[in-house]
């Protein structure tokens, strides 16, 4: 990160917050970060409202022009949008590339979300949401590893479409998924995981080992 940061990132430590941090390190952007502790309840305080009015992180603030944005899809689009990166300028590449977007924020996320929250945080609560949300989860993995067949990557190029299901996929221990059973999977998730930029994202705001299967 560069000493005069162009762009403010209101983040925490989960997968929604690295997705944007992420991005700002591969695409070498100046920015300066801004912890929301979401288990301290910062996501509601009036000034963080008014730049993501749904409460949730992560949310920027573009002050080259004046733009904020919450949600981390758009901010993926925008990023790549300002600066050319990452994600292509139109025609068939950039279809692939959204759609995989969208079924990242339609899908993955929230499901993965969930199985977060019934297998390891409130294990025992409900049976029948712990099996709903991780036989999802599992069927949604599966689905990747179809995608992956004979690629490196998700989308065609290493794009946006990574980005944002990387950072989910990092919590395959969470979601008790035993990720070596999807070898495409695997393989791309430590593909990704070597890359630098994806390194020194993922420990935004603080430091944190990638887990590695």
């Amino acid at each position: 990160m560069a000493e005069q940061a162009s762009i403010d990132l209101y983040t925490w430590s989960t997968p929604n917050g690295r997705k944007v941090s992420i991005m700002l390190e591969e695409l070498e952007l100046p920015y300066r970060v801004i912890p929301i502790d979401i288990i301290k309840g910062d996501q509601f305080q009036e000034e963080f409202l008014r730049i993501s009015p749904n409460n949730k992180i992560p949310a920027i603030v573009d002050h080259d022009s004046g733009t904020s944005l919450m949600e981390s899809g758009a901010i993926l689009m925008y990023l790549a949008n300002k600066t050319g990166k990452l994600m292509a300028p139109g025609g068939e590449a950039y279809w692939q590339q959204l759609q995989w977007l969208m079924w990242q924020m339609g899908g993955l996320g929230p499901m993965a979300g969930q199985a977060h929250h019934f297998l390891k945080f409130n294990p025992g609560k409900s049976d029948y949401a712990a099996k709903r949300y991780g036989d999802e989860t599992k069927r949604l993995y599966g689905v990747l590893e179809k995608q992956l067949e004979g690629r490196e990557y998700i989308a065609g190029d290493y794009s946006i479409a990574d980005i944002s299901s990387w950072p989910w996929i990092s919590r395959f221990e969470w979601q008790q998924i035993a990720i070596t059973d999807y070898p495409n999977v695997c393989d791309w998730y430590k593909r990704v995981a070597s890359r630098p930029a994806v390194q020194r994202g993922y420990a935004v705001p603080e430091a944190l080992e990638i887990p590695m299967p």
